[in-house]
């Protein structure tokens, strides 16, 4: 019996260089004799004999070895016989029996798979399995449409590893698009690391795709490529959801069910949250670095561990939420995850996905939200990841004017490109899909939105309009935005853009971007370029501080002191601070209590609540030894009842997007370096009055006009005793004094403490 395929096609299975093993592998139907017969063929390179094991009858049929390399068919008549006394129909090695004969299966039923291989390899181990090029794609007509359009918002069901069960049998189905790679071999624990008997199937998607039954939870992987310049390459898998510890770049096949969620309460409350409305008191974390564990590596805690740590700290400081530093797998530990290689894995340094679950659930159980950072503008060359993926510029561009980063020697997505950006929008919704996340704040917004971003002239390529504007980054940034908004209602988005693009944080059917909040990055650097002064020279500085409130309400502005402040020879926070030891501190606390009543939602970074002297490290972390000291405490604690305070006044979170939540009392005394200002809220919400000393002079009897008469009870003063300061203040409030000033119908004599703010609460009104 000679068999119809060729010495060619075999060899080329044999090396694992076909480009389309699933047209020889697998049954197929031929013709046999004049009649119709099934060909089962495999490539089994480690086995010494084979058979077909018949599903429904259990009956034992031989494959004849073709090719000293492991390549095996059996080739099975069909006709219509009497079912009653079934034939075996299937061509035994050596022997040409001269009869037609019929399988106890139809040839219907055969295609379907209802068999599996059995094999002996050379040390005489039987092994039993399915057919991989028998079982069925995973991928429908329709989920090829929508990925060759860009829309298939759920990538991460059907691409990757995912975990299946065909004809009763468990196993994996591998799947990734590489469409100008000649093939694609799955490699991994499960085979040795010989793909050869493991060639994905390939389609005119350019998707690669094969069901591996001896593949399991817990296996490693990677796929091994031969790209169009006829090299082998191992990439890990774009959308693998969890990773070998860097430096190793293995892909890990996990099960993303196991996890029992308990949040619902926190879920259910999210959808009927108002962004706009809500207090936010964000602490921005580094994982690796927050707090550090004797004898873990590199000093690394796990999720749990974190999860119960950084959920009682945030309650006893009284934070809404914390926002992680990029938390998605990256090779490099000191990009801090801001260039990530396994976009849909969170980094194993913490643990297993089940883990940082547990993290997001623990937080959540705990009236605590999880907002993560999002880079979608860059990644890194690293060679296991997205760059040249199929031997081409696949995910990035070709030409390096538009396809790499200057500043950062990393590649930009071809946004304009279907399938690229469908991962990057997939890989957003992935986040609050599977892990709950509560928001995510996306990187370096300014280097997606201009083609000129860090270039001279010549370095860029201008646009189809001949301007500087990258389109297909407007149109993907709010293809998300609309994307993460429609389907998870209460889940915010932020971008990090530090220009004066309009509408950033404005609906996309109104011409914006889509973002839910805009970082404040004028704010941020006018307020420390302050604040570096010392006193005698603020009165020359004073529109500075002044400026924000001319276009605080032309976005949703949230308002940053991050760690991109605390790095690079920047220094830290309290020693940017002007002054000796004890204006250093009192200055701190006043930045702190002018950022927390200026309109605009709050967020700190690790280690400034506290007052760390040195600038951060990600090796070493906060110096939390520094809480020995009254003054490192008092700070603590003046920023933990600074987000009481906030919480507590709808007056500081209500209207943080409106002018109707804001009004100057006095903002022309530069001589003082004095500010005072109203913050309103909505319902009838008591006003609170700001009233803030840039000095270290103590301002006795300052009068101050405001809008009602009655008891204005001081609700916080950052000189307070407990947080360190001189105790100068207004405890426990003032009555008016019948007299109008500043505009106002009445007014208050206030003590101003001496680099102080002091916050008044109207508590009675006698109108």
């Amino acid at each position: 019996m000679q068999t119809q395929v060729s010495l060619s096609s075999i060899g080329r299975l044999i090396n694992g260089t076909h480009e389309n093993p699933s047209s020889v592998l697998g049954p197929h139907r031929i013709d046999y004799r004049g009649e119709s017969a099934i060909a089962v063929r495999s490539f089994l390179p480690d086995a010494h004999a084979a058979w077909i094991i018949d599903n429904a009858s259990g009956t034992r049929r031989p494959m004849r070895k073709l090719h000293p390399g492991g390549f095996f068919e059996a080739i099975c008549t069909t006709m219509a016989t009497d079912q009653a006394a079934p034939v075996d129909a299937c061509d035994r090695a050596g022997e040409d029996r001269g009869t037609k004969s019929t399988l106890t299966s139809s040839l219907t039923a055969l295609t379907a798979s209802p068999y599996r291989i059995q094999m002996t390899n050379r040390d005489g181990e039987m092994i039993d399995m399915p057919d991989p090029y028998a079982a069925p794609s995973i991928l429908t007509d329709f989920d090829r449409y929508l990925i060759g359009e860009g829309r298939h918002h759920q990538l991460y069901e059907r691409l990757g590893a995912q975990l299946r069960t065909v004809e009763g049998v468990k196993g994996v189905n591998f799947a990734v698009w590489a469409p100008n790679a000649r093939s694609v071999q799955i490699v991994g624990d499960f085979n040795g690391w010989d793909g050869r008997s493991h060639v994905a199937r390939g389609s005119d998607s350019g998707i690669w795709e094969l069901f591996v039954p001896t593949a399991q939870a817990g296996d490693r992987y990677k796929f091994r490529l031969h790209d169009m310049n006829g090299h082998w390459v191992d990439k890990s898998d774009p959308v693998g959801f969890a990773a070998e510890l860097p430096p190793l770049t293995a892909s890990i096949v996990v099960d993303l069910t196991k996890h029992t969620w308990s949040d619902d309460e926190w879920m259910d409350s999210r959808r009927q949250w108002n962004p706009m409305h809500e207090p936010m008191n964000v602490y921005e974390v580094h994982l690796g670095s927050w707090q550090k564990g004797p004898g873990r590596t590199h000093g690394w805690l796990d999720y749990r561990d974190l999860a119960v740590r950084l959920t009682d700290y945030c309650k006893r400081m009284n934070f809404t939420h914390v926002e992680l530093m990029p938390i998605n797998e990256h090779p490099f530990t000191g990009s801090w995850g801001y260039q990530a290689v396994g976009y849909f894995a969170p980094t194993s340094r913490h643990g297993s996905p089940d883990d940082f679950m547990f993290f997001v659930d623990h937080l959540h159980q705990n009236g605590i939200g999880v907002i993560v950072d999002w880079v979608p503008a860059h990644f890194p060359k690293d060679s296991h990841g997205l760059a040249k993926f199929d031997g081409t510029p696949l995910y990035e561009h070709a030409d390096v004017r538009q396809g790499e980063h200057p500043d950062w020697g990393t590649l930009i997505p071809n946004y304009g490109r279907n399938e690229v950006r469908n991962f990057f929008v997939a890989n957003a919704l992935f986040w609050l899909d599977k892990y709950h996340i509560d928001g995510l704040r996306v990187d370096a917004v300014a280097s997606m939105l201009y083609l000129d971003y860090s270039r001279e002239d010549g370095e860029w390529v201008p646009n189809e309009h001949g301007g500087r504007e990258n389109l297909g980054a407007i149109d993907f940034l709010r293809e998300f935005n609309m994307a993460v908004h429609e389907k998870y209602p209460g889940v915010v988005t932020a971008a990090e853009e530090s220009t004066a693009w309009p509408g950033v944080s404005r609906p996309v059917h109104d011409g914006g971007l889509g973002f839910t909040y805009k970082w404040n990055m004028g704010w941020m650097n006018d307020s420390l370029r302050y604040f570096q002064n010392e006193p005698i020279h603020r009165q020359y500085h004073h529109n500075e501080l002044t400026f924000s409130l001319i276009y605080a309400f032309t976005e949703n502005f949230m308002l940053p002191l991050s760690h991109d402040e605390v790095v690079h020879g920047k220094g830290s926070l309290l020693s940017q601070m002007p002054g000796d030891m004890w204006q250093k501190f009192a200055n701190l606390r006043l930045l702190y209590s002018y950022m927390w009543t200026h309109p605009g939602k709050n967020l700190l970074f690790m280690g400034c609540e506290f007052g760390m002297w040195n600038e951060w490290n990600h090796d070493d972390g906060p110096s939390w030894m520094l809480l020995d000291f009254e003054t490192h405490r008092g700070v603590q604690q003046c920023v933990a009842d600074l987000n009481k305070v906030v919480i507590e006044n709808k007056a500081l979170h209500d209207l943080d997007f409106s002018g109707d939540g804001f009004e100057w009392v006095d903002c022309m005394n530069n001589q003082d370096s004095v500010l005072v200002y109203l913050r309103k809220g909505l319902d009838d919400a008591p006003p609170v009055l700001v009233c803030c000393n840039f000095t270290p002079v103590v301002r006795q009897q300052y009068r101050v006009g405001v809008p009602k008469s009655g008891h204005w009870k001081e609700i916080f003063n950052s000189d307070s005793i407990a947080y360190g300061g001189s105790n100068q203040g207004n405890a426990p409030g003032l009555n008016t004094i019948g007299a109008g000033h500043h505009g106002r119908p009445d007014s208050i004599e206030i003590t101003m403490p001496p680099l102080g703010v002091s916050i008044f609460r109207l508590e009675s009104d006698s109108a």
